[in-house]
């Protein structure tokens, strides 16, 4: 039996998984169409989380907190998964995604006050 536990050590790579070598991480740019994307659809998402919390009788405020809070959750999510898929965590993404808040909360302030 300790034969196996010998044996096993000692085939295991040292350092390093076994396998090719992954490839480079793209480069995560502040001005690119991802950022774009992340901006439109959080904004797109803000205004509507916050229509259905005016719907549901909230304030302007709670409303606007409210779809914040959800929307970059959602954010925070997409993140999350992309790391769990071998991808980046992308920072600069979630930067995107609260200016997507912003301008999503601002368009609602002058359309829904």
């Amino acid at each position: 039996m300790e034969w196996l536990l010998v044996f096993s050590l000692g085939a295991a790579p040292f350092g390093r998984a076994a396998g090719p070598t992954p490839a480079p991480m793209p480069e995560d740019r502040w001005f690119a169409i991802d950022k774009a994307k992340h901006l439109a659809i959080s904004a797109a998402l803000q205004s509507t989380a916050h229509l259905i919390g005016r719907a549901n009788g909230f304030d302007h405020r709670r409303a606007a907190w409210s779809a914040a809070t959800l929307t970059m959750t959602v954010g925070v999510g997409k993140e999350v998964w992309d790391r769990h898929r071998g991808r980046i965590f992308s920072w600069k993404d979630l930067g995107a995604d609260a200016a997507g808040v912003g301008t999503g909360a601002v368009v609602m302030r002058q359309v829904a006050p």
